[in-house]
């Protein structure tokens, strides 16, 4: 049988992640984030890095980026100091995404894209950090508290991060004009494939 209160903690996630997503329109920087939306609009290419729970929604971001034809991908902190940043050009954008703003692996990888002329978008709570200080352009995360009962696991932060790049997936689409006839070619399968092919005919 289940216990009383793992029903309970599961039903307080919910409003934890839900105030947490709420609060967060109160730091939405409005300059800051117009700033971002140019620099993905308009580079070549995007890279997105992050660590742990932050690389595992970075992975995500890269593939939204790719789903409005701006192309991008995920790289690895392990990969990166070892040849993947070659991915990155003069002119194009990398995007971390660090809650603390102090992610070792990540630190590297600034250094690299300061020499080679590539753009910084650095996602974080710790607006004073090294990985905020590096940046062309901060984004502010908020996090009420995480959903277990210690604080600790990486759940309303990813939440919290998920939000933001969808919220610039969004605006993105807004400012390049990007259509669903562009979307329907590159993706034909699923129901969502289906759905928008159709459409198109």
């Amino acid at each position: 049988m289940i216990a009383k209160e793992a029903i309970s903690a599961a039903k307080a996630a919910y409003d934890i992640e839900a105030q947490c997503i709420v609060e967060m329109k109160e730091y939405f920087d409005e300059e800051a984030f117009a700033k971002a939306v140019e620099l993905l609009s308009t580079a070549t290419r995007i890279g997105a890095a992050g660590c742990g729970h932050s690389g595992i929604i970075c992975q995500h971001f890269a593939h939204l980026m790719c789903c409005i034809e701006r192309p991008a991908r995920f790289i690895s902190p392990a990969e990166a100091v070892h040849g993947a940043t070659g991915f990155l050009q003069n002119g194009d954008v990398m995007v971390f995404a660090s809650r603390g703003g102090k992610t070792k692996e990540l630190l590297p990888i600034v250094d690299i894209c300061k020499a080679k002329g590539v753009k910084i978008i650095t996602v974080t709570e710790n607006m004073e950090s090294p990985l905020a200080a590096a940046a062309d352009v901060v984004l502010k995360q908020h996090v009420n508290r995480e959903t277990d009962k210690w604080n600790a696991q990486g759940t309303t932060s990813t939440t919290a991060l998920c939000m933001i790049f969808h919220a610039l997936q969004a605006a993105v689409i807004e400012q390049t004009g990007y259509q669903a006839e562009q979307f329907a070619l590159i993706h034909p399968g699923g129901a969502v494939g289906e759905r928008l092919n159709h459409k198109s005919l």
